[in-house]
């Protein structure tokens, strides 16, 4: 099924966000008010479960199928030494995890979650586009399409994450097209590179910044000029998801800067969202700040493939497992009072 079979149909889907259901929220706060502890001891988890409560539209939502989805691309800006590893190594590491032998493959499963890996056409780049815009209209509405496409409505809960050489890149652009400000305070070392080449991807981002700078500035448009096959994927499974009531659980920059021209055009789309982590790499902070997101966890990881979320995909289920397994002070016959 083709869900945006155009930009204006794109378009007309981010500005018709759907809200989560206020009611299931009350009866989950109910519920928290009820159970066996003191009164917003268990902190941030009594926020998850109220949150999935809205979303799932039930009182005691639950994690009974789970999928993390991971897209892969590559990226025409590669030309200009903006990684510390060839292009070529995008579909080595897409085999790596067909072969189960990646992060994501051994953190996926700690985590129950479904494993799903798509490869978005490795043999044809996106442009450079320092030159020209990174995909056409139909390169762009296809990839968004891929994304949505993984999104099932019986889902409890979909994490997205990414493998593309040269995407740290792309999501900077992406972040500075959409929220403004310097190159330089975007651009990190991505996969390693030292202060030379993190230089080097600022130039390209500032030089990307003023080419299309008399192009629209519409989320379709800036997807297409500065970013990448998998990152549109990105987001196009999150606005699918939001059309489907499923939460998003989110990885680290690049996946976050999905988001980023989404939420230029309609701030809300990040309400179905969680951040699972917050990376090393130094523009995800403010990223996260101007999506209005909290992440769950700071390990100083910045690997990718979705692996910091799938690490806090098991607090989200913890949250959902103390909301529906503990015991109410009426069923345990403890006195909810002094």
């Amino acid at each position: 099924m083709t869900c945006f079979t155009s930009p204006e149909a794109f378009a007309a889907a981010l500005a018709a966000l759907s809200d989560p259901d206020p009611h299931t929220q009350a009866d989950a706060r109910t519920r928290q008010a009820e159970l066996t502890k003191p009164a917003g001891s268990l902190g941030r988890l009594e926020e998850l479960a109220v949150f999935f409560a809205g979303w799932q539209r039930r009182a005691r939502p639950r994690i009974d199928r789970a999928r993390a989805a991971i897209f892969a691309g590559n990226h025409g800006i590669t030309v200009h030494g903006v990684s510390a590893f060839p292009a070529s190594v995008t579909a080595q590491m897409v085999a790596n995890f067909a072969n189960g032998g990646a992060a994501i493959n051994a953190l996926a499963a700690a985590a129950g979650l479904e494993l799903a890996v798509v490869a978005l056409d490795l043999d044809r780049p996106t442009a450079d586009f320092t030159i020209a815009a990174a995909m056409s209209e139909a390169e762009c509405l296809d990839a968004l399409n891929r994304g949505a496409a993984v999104v099932n409505a019986d889902l409890d809960l979909i994490l997205l994450g990414e493998m593309g050489i040269g995407n740290s890149t792309a999501a900077a652009a992406l972040c500075a097209r959409s929220f403004g400000g310097d190159a330089a305070a975007w651009v990190g070392p991505g996969t390693g590179v030292d202060g030379h080449g993190v230089a080097r991807k600022a130039d390209v981002v500032a030089r990307a910044i003023a080419f299309h700078r008399a192009a629209p500035v519409s989320a379709f448009d800036t997807l297409r000029r500065v970013g990448g096959r998998e990152i549109a994927a990105m987001a196009g499974a999150v606005l699918r998801a939001r059309q489907l009531g499923v939460p998003v659980l989110l990885d680290g920059f690049i996946g976050s800067a999905a988001l980023a021209p989404l939420a230029a055009d309609n701030p809300a789309i990040a309400a179905h969202c969680i951040a699972g982590h917050c990376s090393a790499e130094p523009g995800h902070r403010h990223l996260l700040d101007m999506l209005g997101l909290d992440p769950l966890l700071a390990l100083g990881m910045r690997l990718g493939e979705g692996s910091g979320a799938a690490v806090a995909a098991n607090i989200l289920r913890s949250a959902l497992a103390a909301h529906d397994g503990m015991a109410t002070f009426a069923e345990a016959q403890v006195s909810a009072s002094l």
